[in-house]
């Protein structure tokens, strides 16, 4: 057996920037992030992306490269206590790096003592999130920090990585290790540094005791028999979600609770759960059943109060409702296409009848000229231009086929049949 007193994926820590692998688009060469580490002019930054991408290894090599004290804070087990102990210490000390991990866990009275002393340049402070912190951080602390997006690793950068741990691990290169396959490992991994370490690791030390030799079916069987169920941190955090979301687009509420029962069981956050479902309402139920999207905004505020174990029964009731829910991605897909639109035409001039026109320079040069109110004609309608003449009669929005999508057709039939072709 190896010895497990350190993992390998913290044995190969890298310390330097050069031996970074992957995030070539902040530590690049001439890369923004690099610059700002090479002339020492650090901002308050947000690394968001998710698990084992470097977020730790990067603040530690930041640290290292600026020569700065460096403390670390998981937001897990840490509080305002803690984060008010580093602030007192960095006001004695010159240049302090603070780094969160998870930061995206602290809650508003948390995130707000950080405000001060970021602001001021006590501390330089460098969050860790796995999630949209658009979302998970006050905007008062995120509008003085700047994000910077972390990238899965791709192949080429997860074939270095298995290399570099099969030569120049002081435990493994001691080994006759042939990796004959490497699919499985990669497929397992989904971009996760960590985890396509600790799958090796796992492998070769199951295999241990002559010469090794891993391929897929092999890593498989091992994978299948020793990796955890569920791990929050990471391990199959997006697969569970993953599965979970298609099995409620699927219409199958059984698999959906199942997958819930086992993100509940792994104790994953209630807000990232109701925080997919809630997208989900709109992705892929929108006019079908406008209700969803209320419902699932109700469950999402419901077990923000709440909390465990209780709010497992309004995500099942959130869950079950959407799951029998009728489906329809037409309004997800018509704001694509209409995104897409915009970049292939550009800034397409406004029709005049529909500028507005504060000033009387404007109704001179015919804003809003001829424009007719709805509301003074029958029916609430008045047949005329919205779109720029250069696209006009571009249909966007497709209504689904089911009930109530179908009532909303037949209205735009009987308003716009001639020129959007309803």
């Amino acid at each position: 057996m190896l010895d497990q007193s350190l993992p390998l994926a913290e044995r190969l820590r890298p310390t330097a920037l050069e031996d970074l692998i992957g995030q070539d688009h902040l530590v690049g060469e001439g890369a923004i992030l690099r610059r700002a580490i090479t002339s020492n002019t650090l901002p308050s930054m947000i690394f968001w992306g998710p698990p084992g991408v470097g977020k730790t290894t990067l603040a530690n090599i930041i640290a290292n490269q600026v020569k700065a004290p460096f403390h670390t804070l998981s937001a897990v087990s840490a509080g305002v206590k803690e984060v008010r102990e580093i602030i007192n210490k960095a006001g004695r000390i010159q240049r302090t790096i603070l780094f969160i991990d998870e930061i995206h866990r602290f809650n508003k009275s948390q995130q707000d003592a950080l405000l001060g002393a970021v602001e001021k340049g006590i501390i330089t402070l460098i969050g860790a999130t796995t999630e949209n912190p658009s979302f998970e951080v006050n905007a008062a602390l995120l509008s003085r920090c700047q994000v910077y997006i972390l990238k899965p690793l791709d192949k080429s950068g997860l074939l270095k990585l298995l290399e570099i741990a099969k030569t120049k691990d002081r435990q493994l290169s001691r080994l006759s290790i042939e990796i004959k396959e490497t699919e499985a490992m990669l497929k397992l991994s989904g971009g996760d540094a960590r985890k396509l370490l600790n799958i090796f690791e796992l492998v070769v030390d199951s295999l241990h005791g002559g010469d090794i030799v891993i391929d897929d079916e092999t890593v498989m069987k091992i994978a299948q028999q020793k990796v955890a169920l569920y791990d929050k941190s990471g391990e199959q955090h997006y697969d569970i979600i993953s599965a979970f979301i298609k099995s409620i687009r699927g219409s199958d509420p059984n698999a959906a609770l199942y997958y819930l029962a086992r993100m509940i069981e792994g104790g994953e956050d209630v807000k990232f759960i109701a925080r997919r479902l809630t997208i989900l309402a709109s992705e892929d139920i929108g006019n079908a059943n406008p209700t969803a999207l209320v419902i699932a905004t109700s469950s999402f505020q419901a077990v923000n109060m709440i909390g465990y174990p209780e709010s497992r029964i309004i995500l099942s009731q959130c869950t079950t409702y959407l799951a029998c829910s009728p489906k329809s991605n037409a309004a997800y897909m018509a704001i694509k296409d209409a995104q897409d639109l915009v970049q292939k035409t550009g800034d397409l001039s406004i029709p005049l009848h529909l500028r507005n026109a504060p000033t009387k320079l404007m109704k001179d040069q015919d804003y809003g000229k001829g424009y007719k109110y709805a509301h003074s004609y029958p029916g609430n309608f008045a047949f005329q231009e919205y779109l720029p003449n250069e696209i006009s009669g571009t249909k966007l929005y497709d209504p689904g086929d089911n009930a109530r999508e179908n009532e909303m057709r037949k209205r735009m039939q009987s308003l716009w049949k001639e020129k959007y072709g309803y």
